[in-house]
């Protein structure tokens, strides 16, 4: 039997050999940006479980622009060895490694989930963080960010540039810019976070600025003829906020300047969001992207069946199905599937015995 969930997709270059993509997800397990056998274990596990493309974790351009001091970091060269042998080894298993390059903005600086999520001050080993404006995440938190003057915008344009051109080194095949969650480019997007008078705030032009020159910093380091991916939230999921609208402009203005795919998430700018969490909640927003613009889209939240994620595929809602808490459950969650599925796909040669 066929699945579509299964079947191949081209881009640019690179071929997916199904529709599976594993979300970056923070391991908020590095010292000084550097990924350790852990990232590997993590990272591997998933190629061996089946997935077409695996995208490593948020990682930052730079230091402050981590979200905790444990966050991978891609800001000197010296990272670049450890991601070159765990990119090796994704690439032995017929999957492809993606990155995701990342700023946090003024949700940087705190501790990892399982020490409280708490923004850290100097002492404790945080930093001070930016933002488009001087508004804070949490209206108790210790101290606000910084607003960024034009300086500080044109360093973070030049630190996702070098950020790229280390990704390349290191054997990345897909990279995705994380615009999404509340992080620095989204706090751009949202006038909610964003109440600047020049040139990146106000209206929808000026707000969606940073990305657009990012994209462009990006761009100018990343081979043309691999995928480039952008994460996006799709609402704000706030009144006064980001919308799906603002979003389908957005990702027809990024389709022209040549991004592949939108990945398609939503929410995490601000602390009194109010989400209706339900199975395959944002996929509406990822089947609204692409047929109003055109570009593939991939669908990812609380998508955890099989049935659930061939229909969304066979019912051309996404290109991509996207999984990250249900891939911490299941690492070979792919072969699963397919079983489920009724389809023959092709097990690690180690673990034949299994099938």
């Amino acid at each position: 039997m066929s699945a579509k969930l299964f079947s191949p997709l081209q881009i640019k270059s690179i071929t997916l050999k199904n529709r599976i993509v594993i979300s970056p997800m923070c391991q908020y397990s590095s010292q000084d940006g550097f990924a350790n056998d852990w990232h590997q274990v993590h990272l591997g596990s998933r190629a061996t479980g089946g997935a077409a493309l695996i995208i490593q974790e948020a990682t930052a351009v730079c230091p402050e622009g981590r979200i905790s001091p444990s966050d991978l970091g891609i800001w000197k060269d010296e990272h670049i060895e450890k991601l070159k042998a765990i990119n090796a080894f994704i690439i032995s298993q017929n999957a492809i490694p993606g990155i995701q390059l990342a700023h946090a903005g003024r949700k940087a600086s705190v501790s990892e989930p399982w020490n409280g999520n708490k923004k850290l001050n100097d002492a404790q080993g945080g930093w001070q963080t930016v933002a488009p404006s001087a508004i804070p995440y949490h209206d108790d938190e210790p101290f606000n960010p910084v607003a960024l003057d034009k300086v500080g915008i044109q360093k973070i344009i030049s630190d996702f540039k070098t950020a790229t051109k280390r990704a390349v080194q290191a054997g990345f095949q897909a990279l995705e810019i994380h615009a999404a969650h509340g992080y620095l480019m989204h706090q751009f997007l949202s006038p909610l976070s964003n109440v600047r008078t020049d040139a990146y705030g106000g209206s929808f032009e000026n707000r969606i600025r940073f990305t657009l020159e990012i994209l462009e910093s990006v761009q100018s380091e990343w081979p043309n003829n691999l995928p480039l991916f952008v994460r996006i939230s799709a609402t704000d999921w706030a009144d006064g906020g980001w919308n799906i609208e603002e979003s389908v402009q957005l990702s027809k203005i990024l389709k022209e300047r040549g991004v592949d795919l939108i990945d398609v998430s939503s929410g995490g700018l601000v602390s009194l969001q109010k989400i209706p969490v339900e199975p395959s909640y944002q996929v509406p927003f990822a089947e609204k992207i692409k047929k109003e613009t055109g570009i593939l889209t991939g669908a990812v939240g609380l998508i955890t069946e099989a049935k659930q994620a061939e229909e969304i595929i066979a019912n051309e809602k996404a290109d991509l199905v996207l999984f990250a808490r249900a891939s911490l459950r299941d690492p070979n969650l792919p072969l699963h599937f397919a079983a489920a599925l009724g389809v023959d796909i092709a097990w690690p040669k180690q673990y034949e015995r299994a099938k």
